[in-house]
């Protein structure tokens, strides 16, 4: 456990009440003000941040030409949606035990509802050098102390395929292309509105006054990993994740047998509140870390193997 991570009462953000909530008040036009432009134009292998991309000598022609394509299409979705952003949230007492994060059916902590394994980073870093894991940001069971993770699922997918398929049917695989990166980039967007309401709800994300360039470099307190990304690169933890959530059942997404998500353009995850918790990559696994992963995940080693084989 690192070393440098304090747990105390000061640390604990409590939201105002545990359990679920369904999201069905957003509309596109909720979310534009969200959207990260950057990672659009890599769907075109431009590469550059927005907006300075736009005025690149090499690819700046190229990354306008698409925007405003995109522009025009986003403004024809907000006229007339052809998706349905829907989404759920939660909170939930919870601990972590060595390098798992416990989930509690209740505050009293008496009934396990869903663990998460988490992987540690084997290269130390800092000073003290230490090995960072998701599980430090959340408070020992062993401490006593109260402490909760959120959790949440969105998408912009819904109803998307036909309008994918209206493009494919017409040959123009331009605009197939082009609703598919504007769909994921409002996903993203869903879940970068859903974070700040979550971050409200727990009280400190009341008095946030941050820009929309700010809200994109994350100034604001708390990270929100995702499953199967470089912190927690683990994909079947989306399973007990969609169970917490009931997130099939309230929002009509589901995943698949490799445990993607439909609609492809859908975000879950789980938000952690500490105030010192960041993102990072566990890089590469050793053979202890791999054989301990699957004795608390409860696989086989060869299972472990074939999900983690990039960090491997």
């Amino acid at each position: 456990r690192r070393p440098d991570v304090h747990h105390g009462v000061m640390s604990v953000a409590v939201p105002e009440a545990l359990g679920v909530t369904a999201i069905d008040d957003v509309g596109i036009a909720d979310l534009v003000a969200y959207i990260d432009w950057t990672p659009f134009f890599h769907v075109w292998e431009l590469r550059g941040r927005y907006p300075a991309i736009l005025e690149r000598d090499d690819v700046g022609a190229a990354a306008r030409d698409v925007f405003e394509a995109a522009q025009t299409m986003l403004k024809e979705w907000l006229a007339a949606p052809p998706v349905t952003p829907r989404g759920v949230y939660g909170f939930f007492a919870a601990a972590s035990a060595g390098d798992d994060l416990l989930v509690f059916q209740d505050p009293q902590r008496t009934t396990v509802t869903a663990r998460f394994p988490m992987l540690r980073m084997q290269r130390a870093q800092g000073e003290p050098p230490h090995c960072t894991c998701l599980a430090d940001y959340v408070a020992p069971l062993e401490s006593g102390l109260c402490d909760y993770i959120g959790a949440f699922a969105v998408t912009s997918g819904l109803g998307l395929e036909t309008r994918v398929a209206q493009y494919e049917a017409a040959h123009d695989d331009y605009h197939a292309i082009m609703a598919k990166a504007l769909a994921d980039r409002l996903a993203e967007a869903f879940a970068e509105l859903v974070h700040a309401r979550m971050r409200r709800v727990c009280g400190f994300g009341q008095s946030e006054t941050l820009s929309p360039a700010e809200l994109l470099n994350e100034r604001y307190r708390g990270i929100r990993p995702a499953f199967g990304y470089p912190a927690c690169p683990y994909h079947p933890s989306k399973g007990p994740l969609f169970e917490l959530l009931q997130a099939q059942a309230r929002t009509g997404m589901r995943l698949t047998d490799n445990f993607a998500m439909w609609p492809a353009a859908s975000v879950c995850g789980l938000v952690l509140n500490h105030p010192q918790a960041h993102y990072f990559a566990v890089g590469a696994i050793g053979a202890d870390q791999l054989g301990d992963f699957a004795v608390r995940a409860e696989i086989t080693e060869a299972e472990a193997a074939r999900w983690l084989r990039p960090y491997l």
